[in-house]
């Protein structure tokens, strides 16, 4: 194998330029070129098929920097139709054309289903990504507990999850975590933590926002901001439960800050800020004012009196404030552990590609001997019977319900990523840049600038 292309496909996330970086060291040891797609699985859909060779003589372009967020080489939501053969074949003469010889995608559960189609002409494989960390599985053949039943919604059929009788083992968790999770939850919770302040001083209730989708991950890994309350969409919202909490901290000390993911669901089971449904092959709902809807909720169960009798506001209205944290979770420098394992992966991710493999995912796993390190797994091992990805939810173990905190298990989860999330050089590089001087009158140099300058196209590669 003398060529190699890598794209990153979804959603943009802290650690993929280190990602996009590991697989180039990697390919530089091995001395395979590697071309760079531009906007994700976009670029095959156009003729000309725009790239950035990423390692001409066998060496990192400047541009490629680990420390950067997002990703240099752009991401779309465009993906592959599988039953679009002759745009297929198109897509594979271009590749063809360009002299890839193997493919690695970038993504989550939506690019591992995109990338599925080129599978069967292609050698592929897929570094994970995704600040919400589900992709993976709690346990092996988790996936089998997974039912479909008929809908009279499209597509005509919804899945439901069977109960489970089985318990995490840490150990044995398939993808322990993926990268851009630990520096989503590290500014998740530096703004649970930052809100505290604002609670405490104005005798209010905040609810903070934060994504995740219908995976509590990161809603958990708030934790260490210590709010009061952690709510995750895996346990429908216990209203009665959660108002005699927030009454009964508020009395104590006068202020109460409660997480939700985006993603949490009312008694029935509905989300509580669900808007509509994407086209991406993960099949979406977009997940809008799930705060906003909690907080109107709480308004109409504590009521007015509460807070004048209280004497700290005239309305619950007034004394009730909610915070998305939003895309500040996915941008920006990733930690030192999400750099470090992204790298990791990507280079797993050549490496599997010279040694066969195809339509495999690798994976960062982790046991107490070892503790983290990579190892891959076959990308049907990830699909239930009918073929579809579900997005790995948060264990029942991994929460307590009556507590509304992470369970012991649950600490114990998050324990070995955070432990050494940070590196000596993250605070020290926000010091020397964030209030580097020269920023009051530069003005913001983008690096698509310098990319764009290097984008090579079908009809001039050699």
């Amino acid at each position: 194998m003398k060529r190699i292309g890598v794209l990153t496909a979804g959603g943009d996330t802290p650690a993929l330029n280190a990602s996009i970086y590991g697989a180039v060291v990697r390919a530089n040891q091995l001395k395979v070129e590697v071309y760079g797609l531009m906007k994700g699985f976009n670029s095959l859909f156009n003729p000309r098929v725009p790239h950035v060779h990423l390692n001409p003589l066998f060496s990192a372009i400047p541009e490629l920097d680990p420390t950067r967020g997002g990703t240099i080489l752009g991401g779309s939501r465009d993906y592959v139709d599988p039953d679009d053969a002759k745009t297929l074949e198109e897509i594979l003469e271009r590749l063809r054309r360009l002299g890839i010889e193997g493919l690695i995608c970038i993504g989550g559960d939506g690019t591992l289903n995109g990338m599925q189609p080129l599978c069967d002409r292609i050698p592929a494989v897929l570094t994970p990504k995704t600040i919400d960390n589900d992709l993976g599985l709690n346990y092996l053949n988790e996936v089998d507990e997974w039912l479909r039943e008929p809908s009279t919604s499209p597509p005509g059929y919804c899945y439901k999850r069977a109960a489970t009788r089985q318990h995490v083992n840490l150990e044995q968790m398939i993808n322990y975590v993926t990268p851009g999770f630990a520096t989503a939850v590290f500014v998740s919770a530096g703004g649970v933590e930052r809100v505290r302040t604002t609670a405490e001083s104005h005798r209010r209730i905040a609810i903070v926002e934060v994504m995740g989708r219908n995976s509590g991950f990161i809603a958990l890994g708030s934790a260490y901001g210590q709010p009061d309350v952690v709510l995750i969409p895996e346990h429908p919202l216990n209203m009665e439960l959660l108002i005699e909490r927030v009454k009964e901290l508020y009395d104590i000390q006068k202020n109460v800050v409660i997480v939700c993911g985006e993603g949490i669901v009312d008694e029935s089971g509905c989300e509580l800020g669900a808007a509509r449904r994407s086209t991406d092959p993960a099949g979406n709902i977009m997940l809008s004012g799930a705060s906003e809807a909690l907080r109107d909720r709480l308004i109409e169960a504590i009521g007015d009196d509460y807070f004048r009798r209280a004497r700290r506001a005239q309305t619950a209205g007034e004394a009730i404030f909610t915070r998305k944290l939003g895309h500040t979770q996915r941008g920006g420098r990733p930690l030192a552990f999400d750099r470090f394992h992204a790298a990791q992966l990507g280079g797993k991710a050549v490496e599997m590609l010279f040694e066969g493999l195809n339509n495999a995912v690798a994976t960062l796993q982790w046991n107490n001997r070892r503790g983290f390190h990579v190892d891959s797994i076959g990308g049907h091992a990830l699909r239930d019977r009918w073929g579809y990805i579900h997005p790995r939810l948060v264990p029942a173990d991994f929460y307590d319900p009556t507590s509304m905190q992470p369970s012991r298990l649950g600490i114990e989860y998050l324990l070995p990523i955070f432990s050494d999330a940070i590196g000596p050089d993250d605070m020290e590089q926000t010091r020397q840049s964030l209030f580097d001087a020269g920023n009051l009158f530069r003005p913001y140099h983008s690096v698509n600038t310098d990319i764009n300058k290097r984008i090579r196209f079908l009809e001039d590669a050699c």
